[in-house]
């Protein structure tokens, strides 16, 4: 398996859930965050953006600037922690109960191994090329891009891009901004059990992702 990093992005914030700091809501007797942590427990290092305690050993923590300023802000924060020679990242939102190993592993060989086509907003790869990384699709052909493994260098260039076209500030840049142009496969769940892309937004997701994991 390949070597790979994991940054996990926790400092959503939650305004259809009362502003609960929702990746610390159980599931199954576990929080959220603790879930996705342990997902990719193998990764190295695995980094937690946002606010956060009871972490396992070794989980480094940042925030994004300014606080709550966005999913590409926290993802420059993350990517900032990672060493030099880290190549594969892992983009996590924190609130995903249902993720599994099983589901990354799915995404690493698909990065890594050429399986299946690959599409992008402007670009497609070359033939015998690898992605700029690749993320879950729903069932209805919507992107899961915080669901997904990408190539460190391919994000770091799209945040210096986006930083250059927003005068520097990456606050409030939505995601699709920062992928923009980066050739993506995109990756339906075809495993056993339920999607693990599935995000909880609301109080009722929580309660049905309670029940998937019964």
């Amino acid at each position: 398996m390949r070597t790979y990093a994991a940054v996990v992005l926790a400092g959503g914030a939650a305004r259809r859930m009362g502003g609960v700091d929702k990746p610390a809501l159980p599931v199954g007797g576990r929080s959220m965050r603790e879930r996705v942590l342990a997902a990719v427990g193998d990764a190295t290092p695995r980094v937690l953006v946002g606010p956060a305690d009871n972490l396992p050993d070794g989980v480094r923590v940042t925030r994004e600037e300014p606080a709550g300023g966005g999913p590409v802000a926290a993802t420059a924060a993350g990517l900032a922690l990672l060493d030099p020679d880290m190549t594969l990242v892992a983009l996590l939102a924190a609130d995903l109960p249902l993720l599994t190993r099983a589901a990354i592993g799915d995404l690493l060989t698909h990065l890594t191994t050429g399986a299946g086509p690959a599409v992008g907003d402007s670009r497609v790869p070359q033939a015998g090329s690898d992605p700029d990384g690749v993320c879950f699709v729903d069932e209805n052909g919507r992107r899961q891009s915080l669901c997904g493994v990408w190539r460190v260098g391919a994000l770091r260039a799209g945040l210096v891009r986006l930083a250059a076209e927003r005068g520097g500030s990456l606050a409030g840049a939505p995601m699709r901004a920062l992928l923009a142009g980066l050739a993506i496969r995109e990756v339906p769940w075809a495993g056993d059990g339920p999607p693990p892309w599935f995000d909880c937004d609301t109080d009722e997701d929580v309660r049905r992702a309670e029940e998937w994991v019964r």
